[in-house]
């Protein structure tokens, strides 16, 4: 652009194309030159015009929708920069991708030993899993030394709290207490519905438990896993064990999950660790007319010549917790429907919380103890989002605020 010696208003009109599109609505622009010996340079001139147009061009929601469209077809697409190489650096690039399968299939035997690692240590937690099934069950009573906890300062102001309460309660209640000295006072069991209130706990959980299923989870006692042996597929297997009820004749209902290991060999890089790529319930034997997975539908059907009407029964399957245990089969050809295929999914994903979070962690789950620290760690994630956006709100709301002074951090040498 040439220099303005006579000081006269520049006007400079902007069009952005954006593919095959012209947009006419920007406007005109004005950038008046200041006389004297300041006067600015053909390049800063220019520049100082763009930073001028920007915001205006920003600002114009038709340009924006055209460079989203725009920037929407580029997505998924290449640069070229690889095809455009040379036919010796493609070859190297091939050996680079070599030693990439051969990182994977190390990386796979990595896992494997953590697996076997995982199954060392599973039978020492196992022994702690069996000592909380007997206190929860009330097979054992833990003794003082068992029961010793260090209470927070605001645990300890709660009980303190909780005390007064209980001999309030206590004093106004003792005619009534004077008429029950005869009785025994109330002592439960273990811990009542423990398992039960978990699932209620967890939102996951919850949402599959229906109210027919609570009678009997309140029956649940324990969930344990076991891990496939060294040398066999790898896997885990969850255990349900359950006391004597009235509902099935089971101790026990178990879900096998196999899981994969090793590379896919038609695609090794997407192998992001062992998955689990398959699920086996087991039959559960309901007592007459306790099955809870089925309902009985009654419909009316009226014979269209006679006009006689007749009563039809249909089994259909009903929402509950069970249907846990008879999960779709995965097909060992062709592709999934995407019904099944996002049943198995959450499937595996439930899977894994029970083995990786509620079994290793049930007392906190029980307490809401997890839950909360899950919470807090959500939250804290929204704040510091927050805080970012709010800072940079104020930046541009500053009137003095002039991107173009900040500074880069230096990077400091270690």
């Amino acid at each position: 652009m040439a220099d303005n010696p006579d000081n006269k208003p520049v006007e400079t009109a902007v069009d952005i194309e954006i593919g095959d599109k012209n947009e006419e609505s920007v406007e005109e622009v004005e950038v008046e030159e200041g006389g004297g010996t300041n006067q600015t340079g053909s390049g800063d001139f220019a520049r100082q015009q763009v930073g001028d147009i920007t915001p205006q061009v920003m600002s114009n929601p038709q340009v924006l929708a055209a460079l989203q469209d725009r920037l929407d077809g580029l997505v998924g697409k290449g640069s070229g920069y690889i095809d455009s190489l040379p036919k010796v650096v493609k070859r190297r690039i091939k050996a680079l991708k070599n030693l990439q399968v051969k990182y994977t299939k190390t990386e796979a035997k990595f896992y494997e030993e953590v697996h076997e690692l995982e199954c060392k240590y599973a039978s020492l937690y196992q022994t702690l899993y069996e000592k909380r099934k007997e206190v929860v069950t009330g097979a054992i009573e833990p003794t003082d030394s068992d029961c010793e906890w260090a209470s927070s300062e605001d645990e300890e102001e709660d009980e303190e709290k909780e005390l007064l309460a209980d001999d309030l309660k206590k004093k106004v209640t003792i005619e009534e207490k004077k008429e029950e000295d005869g009785k025994e006072e109330e002592r439960p069991n273990g811990i009542p519905e423990f398992w039960l209130t978990i699932f209620k706990n967890v939102d996951t959980l919850s949402q599959m438990v229906q109210e027919h299923d609570e009678p009997i989870l309140i029956h649940l006692e324990d969930i344990q896993v076991k891990f496939s042996e060294p040398g066999q597929t790898m896997g885990f297997t969850l255990e349900y064990h359950f006391s004597p009820n009235d509902y099935f004749t089971n101790k026990v209902l178990t879900k096998h999950y196999t899981m994969r290991s090793e590379p896919d060999e038609t695609d090794p890089f997407s192998f992001e660790g062992p998955e689990i790529v398959s699920c086996t319930g087991c039959t559960i034997d309901w007592k007459k007319g306790k099955n809870v997975t089925v309902k009985v539908i009654k419909k009316k059907q009226k014979h269209k010549g006679r006009g006689t009407t007749r009563t039809v029964t249909k089994t259909v399957q009903n929402d509950s917790f069970f249907n846990f245990f008879n999960p779709p089969q995965v097909p060992d050809e062709g592709e999934m429907d995407e019904d099944t295929e996002l049943v198995l999914a959450s499937d595996f994903e439930i899977g894994h919380f029970f083995r990786e979070r509620i079994i290793p962690k049930a007392v906190l789950y029980f307490t809401g103890e997890a839950i909360e620290d899950e919470d807090e760690y959500e939250e804290e994630g929204e704040e510091e989002d927050a805080e970012g956006e709010e800072g940079d709100e104020e930046d541009e709301n500053d009137p003095d605020y002039d991107p173009s002074k900040e500074r880069p951090q230096e990077c400091k040498q270690q």
